[in-house]
């Protein structure tokens, strides 16, 4: 089955005339780097996994057939939230073992 993307207008989409050229537009009146249209896809998937969004849904989002193409492509982005969960791991046992250390209600401390 072929897919065409048409214009409001009822012409077809010029993908350098409709969208790159807007792109370039709006990062040159924005004073941001000159990218490639792609990037953007990269830069959205970064960004999902950094605010905690599960892989899955960066998965499904991006349309990869499977999650380790995702884990494997966006792996950098991983180290900083292994260190978050680790953090929050210790502080999940350390202050269930300060419930354990500190006396119950009525009882004596020797």
């Amino acid at each position: 089955m072929t897919m065409y993307s048409v214009h409001l207008l009822g012409t077809y989409l010029n993908p350098t005339r409709d969208l790159l050229d807007q792109l370039k537009v709006f990062l040159k009146k924005a004073d941001l780097p000159d990218i490639r249209f792609h990037d953007l896809r990269h830069s959205a998937a970064t960004l999902l996994l950094s605010l905690g969004v599960h892989p899955k849904v960066v998965q499904e989002v991006l349309g990869h057939s499977q999650i380790s193409m995702t884990l494997d492509i966006y792996s950098h982005v991983m180290p900083s939230m292994h260190e978050d969960a680790m953090n929050k791991l210790n502080e999940a046992i350390g202050e269930s073992s300060l419930e354990k250390d500190e006396p119950e209600e009525g009882q004596k401390t020797s």
